[in-house]
């Protein structure tokens, strides 16, 4: 399917569902299986439907460094259980979207390249707002209820890494250290996550982005 055929479907699917709250879809998958390219690409033809959009991200709801890295920099349980701060997500985020909430909500809490938390200002969303929160682990058990709609964005781990020693450089220095933190802490990190949460069964959608170009909607709930 042409990419823009795929996404022009699914937001059309998105801005159908309807509630007394805002939309809150989750844009799931493994890291480099282009989650953020895929909610980017969803919000203009959102808007364009005439619906409100937030865009957020698991990125900007990590713990400190010293809770990430505490089970040790290359530890793949350390990257699944310690990466992020769920409490923070849930109260700042996803459960002001829900049912009875207040409507007013903060993007971020924390950011992890200066360590130190965020002062990000508190909005207000309009009750027919979707939320297009992209990021890893989304749809553990933990947090896969806040949410009304989602996504699982699936591609294969040697396309990943391929594209994160691009992508991942400038962040790790060189191709080389990128292909060892994803063999040592993300690849089995992520595969944690498959094994417990088996997420592809729990997304509304499955889409197969190994040739982003001609993406495959694979299954849908």
């Amino acid at each position: 399917m042409e990419r823009h055929v795929l996404i022009h479907d699914l937001a059309s699917r998105i801005a159908s569902l309807r509630r007394s709250h805002p939309i809150r879809v989750a844009i799931d998958g493994v890291d480099a299986a282009g989650k953020t390219t895929l909610a980017d690409e969803l919000a203009p033809y959102l808007k364009g439907c005439g619906r409100p959009v937030v865009r957020a991200s698991i990125d900007g709801f990590p713990n400190p460094a010293v809770v990430r890295r505490r089970r040790g920099p290359a530890s793949p349980e350390g990257y699944f259980h310690d990466s992020f701060n769920y409490h923070a997500l849930l109260d700042a985020l996803l459960r002001p979207l829900g049912p009875g909430g207040s409507l007013e909500f903060r993007r971020a809490v924390f950011d992890f390249r200066t360590d130190q938390p965020v002062v990000a200002p508190l909005e207000r969303a309009e009750p027919d707002t979707i939320l297009l929160f992209d990021g890893v682990f989304l749809l553990r058990p933990e947090l896969r209820d806040y949410f009304d709609f989602s996504v699982f964005v699936r591609a294969d781990f040697n396309v990943t890494v391929a594209r994160a020693e691009l992508r991942d450089v400038e962040l790790f220095g060189s191709p080389e250290a990128v292909r060892l933190r994803y063999r040592e802490r993300y690849v089995p990190g992520q595969q944690l996550y498959l094994a417990s949460a088996d997420p592809e069964r729990r997304a509304s959608v499955v889409i197969n982005n190994n040739d982003p170009l001609q993406p495959l909607l694979e299954s849908a709930v």
